[in-house]
């Protein structure tokens, strides 16, 4: 993945290196107009207070007196830079000073570890929320086939434990009941199948109507997965609300209820956005995360880190999902941070142990063969089918997603959740592999065939005579050409079914889905190549490896391997997909054919359409999202795509000429969210940069603290602050940015475009001759590259 970490000056120079930058072509400019100006400048700009040059505005102790400076407002982005800065000087500051007392050395200790203990209490919190998740859809999973007399709470396989027979018929022993036997009738039979089948509608439906009536009233933003709202908060744009108690408390419960209602939906993506909750919520225990945006986002990638790593338990897939998919900042630290949230995370799960199992993985297989050579053909022939189920589902789910966002059908929320659950559950009962859960349908996939499945799957033509004997080769029998039939059907359902079903108005994830599409269609595959070897098992394909008589090919890791084709061509992950996957399954030696595959399915999804699911609903949505992977290959400059254009007036403050008056007229005027200051508005020569929040709270807080001020008193941005007759003059050099990032008009928009990326710009300040010229926002550069490759520029959602 390129490196695009916003990285300002190290701490060693950002006390020099931006403010001489700064400095020079500030004086250079304002040299040539008026000299006095420039030599008054400099003695403010090095008497300022501590001896650290103003750099950004809200950077030193001294502004914090200023309530709500350095904060943003909804729906705008973040300047990485300026938060950034402001912490190495609040670091500098406790590190100076630690040598005064033991009091401040404990207050430096402490904010040398509150990162540490802060992605603790994040993966502890993960851990325990996901415990809790998965116990609850299991518990309510069961409930749509019956229940546990003897201890209601207890899921069907919790109430078979105490239970002392030995075979099970379809998972039901004696202890549990079913809702026929609780109204008389037998297990089997036509009446008990329609009691049955109503039951299983009923609470399908009763669950869909909770989850979707509780995401409607108290939480809208716990809808979906949550992970293009995630990359694009890391990004640094403002999303109020999307992370805070409430969703993270709707989105839990909704998700539980949403699962057992057997949607086609998993619980995956949406973890991650409930540890990302967590991580929000715990950065306020610790103001140097809580009060910095910047700073918050290395918290919320590790929590990302840890959601992923307790959907799946795969701690290591986690930080690579976390670092490939969905951060924009990714620092070392943050690495280890991530590594240490997801490990914790983990830990805590597998102590919770909700799958009850000696393992903390999903589905957990041990395949006693290896892999042939030539099986690598097939494996690619499956990344290239997932390749293109990925590329079907994506433009499908788009399509239906924005004729639901631009039609009557978006007014109706709740009511299209009810018609898609009763439709899945009419349709998923009668197929015993829809009707199932859907992780326990890739478990069963995934598996390999021995003495103890009783699955038409595995009806082959055997006679096991000694249990530890290898499993010879066999044909297949009946069942497992009827069970390819019922499974070819599951395929297009829950294809069909995901489309609808991913993007209503309940917390819905994608991975599981995924996945069970691929290992539906690998293992069909995977039983033809196996039926080919035991037809012709002399042919050169084979090279020797089938003549013995031993089964050579596993179905359940052509599964496995077309698990992992669909669910990379659906994200576009590759690397933190391979390691996802085989922790999720334990198949270490299966490295290669993963690989092949998520690397054909890749290739094809990139082929057939540019976007994977998540960039594509981002686009949909209009968040203000620069991906660092794509490419500006257009020729246009800096003059072209800046604000005003050439013929228009620029809105700007002088540094010294105008009133309280003119500031705030302007203020009403005007919506932008910041103004360039300059020396005069003849000279137009630049001064610095102010943010319009800044000047709000800076006019409130001089009205209410500072004796005189009235309309008339003048605003100074630099220079000595004059006694005059009248008002006095109001000071405010401390919200002002004296080293704004600036860029000439004749500079290529691909470097421009570059710099918001990999800088986390706000805005740059367009110049010629060290005049100012305009302004170019991160809403103008998407709007450019929206304009340029003939997309409406219109749809960029901003405040």
């Amino acid at each position: 993945m390129v490196d695009i970490t916003p990285r300002p000056h190290s701490a060693a120079d950002s006390n020099t290196t931006p403010t001489n930058h700064g400095t020079f072509q500030l004086y250079e400019h304002s040299g040539r107009n008026s000299n006095a100006s420039a030599n008054s400048f400099i003695a403010q700009y090095f008497s300022s207070s501590a001896g650290d040059a103003v750099i950004f505005p809200g950077m030193q102790g001294d502004t914090d007196d200023i309530p709500g400076i350095g904060q943003y407002d909804d729906f705008h982005t973040i300047d990485w830079q300026r938060d950034i800065a402001r912490d190495r000087m609040r670091h500098r500051y406790i590190v100076k000073k630690r040598q005064d007392s033991l009091w401040d050395l404990i207050k430096g200790a402490h904010d040398a570890w509150s990162g540490w203990v802060c992605v603790l209490l994040v993966g502890v919190c993960t851990g325990v929320v996901a415990g809790v998740i998965d116990i609850g859809a299991s518990w309510m999973t069961d409930l749509k086939f019956g229940i546990c007399p003897q201890a209601f709470w207890f899921n069907r396989e919790q109430c078979c434990w105490s239970n002392d027979e030995i075979t099970f018929d379809h998972g039901n022993c004696s202890e549990w009941m079913t809702w026929p036997q609780l109204f008389g009738e037998s297990r089997d039979g036509p009446g008990a199948y329609i009691i049955s089948y109503l039951f299983y509608i009923i609470w399908a439906l009763l669950f869909a109507a909770l989850s979707a009536s509780l995401v409607r009233m108290f939480a809208p933003y716990a809808c979906g997965s949550g992970i293009p709202e995630i990359k694009t908060i890391l990004s640094g744009f403002i999303i109020r609300g999307y992370l805070g108690k409430w969703t993270l408390i709707i989105k839990v419960v909704g998700l539980i209820l949403s699962v057992s209602a057997g949607l086609s939906l998993g619980k995956e993506g949406p973890m991650v956005h409930i540890a990302s909750c967590l991580g929000n919520i715990l950065s306020y225990l610790f103001p140097k995360y809580g009060r910095n945006e910047a700073k918050k986002r290395e918290i919320l990638s590790a929590a990302a880190a840890a959601g992923v790593s307790v959907a799946f338990g795969a701690p290591i897939g986690g930080v690579l999902f976390s670092l490939e998919e969905v951060s924009y900042y990714f620092p070392l630290k943050t690495l280890w941070r991530s590594f240490f949230c997801a490990l914790i995370a983990a830990f805590i799960l597998r102590s919770i142990n909700p799958f009850g199992n000696e393992h903390s993985v999903l589905f957990f297989v041990e395949y006693n063969k290896p892999w042939i050579f030539f099986e690598l053909i097939p494996f690619v022939g499956l990344g290239i089918i997932g390749g293109c189920i990925a590329t079907i589902f994506i433009k499908a789910n788009i399509y239906w997603c924005r004729y639901r966002k631009y039609s009557k059908l978006g007014q109706y929320p709740v009511t299209e959740v009810l018609v898609v659950t009763l439709v899945t559950a009419i349709i998923a009962y009668p197929n015993p592999y829809t009707r199932m859960n859907t992780s326990q349908l890739i478990y069963l996939l995934f598996n390999q065939c021995g003495i103890s499945n009783s699955d038409p799957l595995c009806d082959y033509n055997r006679n096991f005579t000694d249990v530890n004997s290898a499993i010879e080769k066999a044909a297949a029998g009946p069942g497992v050409y009827q069970a390819i039939w019922l499974l070819l059907l599951a395929l297009i359902l829950k294809l069909v079914m995901t489309i609808f079903t991913f993007g209503i108005k309940v917390p819905c994830g994608l991975f599981i889905p995924s996945l069970a599409l691929g290992a539906i269609a690998g293992r069909i595959v995977g039983i033809g190549v196996e039926q080919l070897a035991y037809n012709y098992p002399k042919i050169w394909l084979f090279s020797g490896e089938c003549s013995t008589g031993d089964d050579c090919i596993t179905p359940g890791l052509y599964a496995m391997v077309g698990a992992a084709a669909v669910l990379g061509g659906v994200t576009r992950m590759t690397v933190s997909l391979v390691v996802i996957m085989f922790e999720l399954t334990g198949g270490v030696r299966y490295i290669v054919p993963l690989m092949a595959a998520a690397m054909a399915s890749k290739w094809v999804g990139d082929a057939l359409g540019r976007q994977g699911i998540y960039d594509a609903h981002i686009a949909l949505n209009g968040y203000p999202f620069l991906d660092s992977k794509d490419e500006f290959q257009h020729t246009s400059l800096a003059a072209d795509v800046m604000q005003p254009k050439r013929n228009e007036t620029l809105a700007v403050i002088t540094q010294d000429s105008m009133t309280v008056d003119d500031v705030e007229t302007l203020l009403k005027e005007t919506e932008h969210n910041g103004y360039p200051v300059v020396v005069s508005k003849e000279s137009q020569y630049l001064v610095g940069f102010v943010l319009r929040r800044d000047l709000n709270l800076a006019i409130a807080n001089a009205r209410r603290t500072i004796e005189g001020i009235t309309g008339q008193s003048v605003v100074i941005f630099a220079g000595p602050v004059q006694n005059q007759p009248g008002p006095p003059s109001l000071p405010l050099n401390r919200i002002l940015d004296m080293a704004p990032i600036t860029v000439t008009d004749q500079t290529p928009m691909e470097t421009v475009v570059d710099m918001f990326r990999k800088l986390g710009l706000r805005q740059t300040l367009v110049t010629h001759n060290g005049r100012l010229l305009g302004v170019i926002t991160k809403k103008d550069v998407l709007r450019h590259v929206k304009q340029m490759d003939n997309e409406d520029p219109n749809s960029v959602l901003f405040n």
